[in-house]
């Protein structure tokens, strides 16, 4: 009789659930949009006409459906970052992947639940560099009812900080292609699509975050650039860290966030200094060695209601205060920062494994191919092309079918379940690393795993070219980040290093460079799920691989039938 009633109980506390979600309907048309920034006004591909795109606010548990129609000359797909896309791998939305692009003309809606998150994600186009403008924020609420564990702050704002060319991203990455050579770096970092005061012709829209004396904010912070991890800081303020990438963690405090490209965090703060106007600041954290990047400043204002209105004519005493960024290679203070974090509670972290899977990762030069053209096509360091890659193997994407569409329908020739699960040959991955394996193969390879396994990924980065801050995105899940360090991963002395009680539940995880991090997950989500680094420009030349998690027993754990709209190759 008690267990009936505790059946009962949990099919009445299942439907008191269902009774409180909501469906949220939106349309996304994707355009070309006049943009103007730094001087200049080009087209730009833009959501609604919006740059960044309409802000997302749900519910835990609530569904989204999200029209997307395609009224730009390129192909798009949409991406829910983080959204962990229960049996839902149809609408996670890399393209090939996934799904074939929606074609110009064309559209195709996305339909998905969210379980069990709550927190800063964020969405962003996953087609060739479209994400430069076509992405926006995912806010996720606790249950209607439910609260923060933490204060409740007076108000919330998103801030996404983005990067800016002055030019079509499209041409950029296609000049790159065809030449071999590194894409040329962006022209400005943008809060919220703005550059802020210090560019030209930029100080008239700098965004302005609102705050009251004794408030206390909080400021969802999303890293949407495309090639640049970033730090951020706001002058004079103290930053109090109470989540990351939907999910909660023990609070902590610091004047300084770092957050690679894909990662959020979500941070409390209190306005207890004097009236007046702050600088929010975020530049650049450059790990590789002597490569070229943006070293610009992005600003926006944080400004108390009570402040002085600003005075015509910029007189110094209305001009807001700067505050102090760390140096652009300040690999110290990256770290202190990313070993801070720590689940909110205890967790369940996996114990026993059994997939053991070892990634190195890293950049990579091609011989000049006896067919291309040398003074054109092949402008990387003496006379190569750049490319990129994990365990030796340059990620190739389909281009008849998405490795989804061909795992369901059992197509032949669209992909191989060989990648291998360790390097095949083991060297000294942060040493001198000979230049016999500077050149990968390619491949479209995938990693299959079983539903239910217990997962463990060692992620090396490598000295090959350079040793680089890596941000590695898994989708269609979280996972605990165990454990990270310097050098080569050793699984005997590391191993004591572990944390298995509370580490941080993540997507994105930010590895050293010239060092390791350890991650661990259920793969209890059927489905193909790309794990690739999240600097564009590396995705591009191959830096990912393919995890494809078979269907378990039943229909609650295997993947929904493709919808009916899906688009076509």
């Amino acid at each position: 009789m008690e267990t009936l009633n505790i059946i009962i109980l949990a099919i009445f506390v299942l439907f008191a659930s269902l009774a409180n979600a909501k469906i949220h309907e939106h349309e996304f048309v994707v355009q070309a949009t006049p943009v103007k920034r730094l001087c200049n006004t080009h087209s730009s591909i833009t959501v609604n006409g919006q740059f960044p795109g309409p802000t997302l606010e749900v519910n835990n548990g609530d569904t989204l459906v999200v029209k997307v129609i395609n009224k730009a000359h390129y192909n798009v797909t949409i991406h829910w970052h983080g959204i962990r896309q229960i049996r839902t791998g149809w609408a996670d939305g890399p393209e090939f992947i996934t799904q074939c692009p929606i074609r110009p003309g064309e559209s195709y809606t996305y339909r998905f639940t969210i379980q069990g998150q709550e927190g800063t994600l964020w969405w962003h186009a996953h087609s060739s560099w479209l994400r430069a403008t076509v992405y926006g924020a995912l806010i996720i609420r606790p249950k209607e009812g439910e609260t923060y564990p933490f204060t409740k702050p007076k108000r919330e704002t998103p801030l996404l900080l983005g990067e800016w060319w002055d030019a079509n991203p499209i041409d950029v990455i296609k000049q790159a292609t065809q030449t071999g050579a590194a894409p040329n770096i962006s022209d400005a970092y943008t809060i919220n699509g703005q550059p802020g005061d210090l560019y030209k012709c930029s100080s008239q829209e700098t965004t302005i975050v609102p705050i009251d004396s004794g408030e206390t904010n909080l400021l969802r912070v999303i890293n949407a650039a495309l090639n640049q991890p970033l730090f951020f800081t706001v002058a004079n303020h103290k930053l109090i860290v109470v989540g990351a990438d939907a999910s909660y963690v023990k609070p902590f405090t610091t004047n300084t966030l770092m957050l690679g490209p894909g990662q959020t965090t979500d941070v409390l703060i209190v306005a207890d200094q004097p009236p007046s106007r702050y600088y929010i600041a975020a530049r650049a954290y450059q790990s590789a060695q002597n490569a070229p990047f943006d070293n610009t400043t992005t600003t926006s204002i944080l400004e108390y209601k009570s402040a002085p209105c600003p005075k015509k004519g910029g007189a110094s005493s209305n001009k807001p205060i700067m505050p102090s960024l760390p140096s652009y290679n300040d690999t110290n203070t990256v770290t202190s920062f990313s070993k801070s974090f720590r689940s909110l509670r205890k967790v369940e972290v996996p114990l026993e494994i059994d997939e053991d899977l070892f990634f190195t990762i890293g950049l990579g030069l091609n011989n000049c191919p006896k067919n291309f053209d040398a003074k054109k096509q092949c402008q990387g360091p003496n006379g190569t092309r750049f490319t990129s890659s994990m365990n030796n193997v340059s990620f190739v994407l389909p281009s008849n079918f998405s490795i989804l569409q061909a795992h369901k329908l059992g197509v032949q020739g669209v992909f191989t379940d060989d990648f291998p699960a360790k390097p095949p040959v083991k060297f000294d991955y942060t040493g001198n690393v000979s230049r016999s394996l500077w050149q990968p193969i390619q491949g479209t390879k995938v990693t299959k795993l079983r539903f239910g396994s217990r997962v463990q990924i060692v992620l090396q980065d490598t000295s090959i070219v350079t040793p680089e801050n890596h941000p590695i995105h898994l989708h269609g899940y979280d996972f605990y980040i165990v454990a990270e360090g310097f050098g080569n991963f050793d699984s005997k002395k590391d191993a004591s290093k572990f944390n298995l009680v509370d580490p941080p539940m993540r997507n994105t995880v930010a590895v050293p460079a010239n060092g390791w991090a350890v991650i661990r997950f259920v793969a209890d989500n059927p489905g193909v799920w790309i794990l690739h680094c999240h600097l564009d420009v590396h995705i591009a030349w191959g830096l990912a691989t393919v995890l494809l998690v078979e269907d378990g027993e039943g229909l609650l754990e295997s993947i929904e039938a493709p919808p009916e709209d899906l688009p076509l190759c």
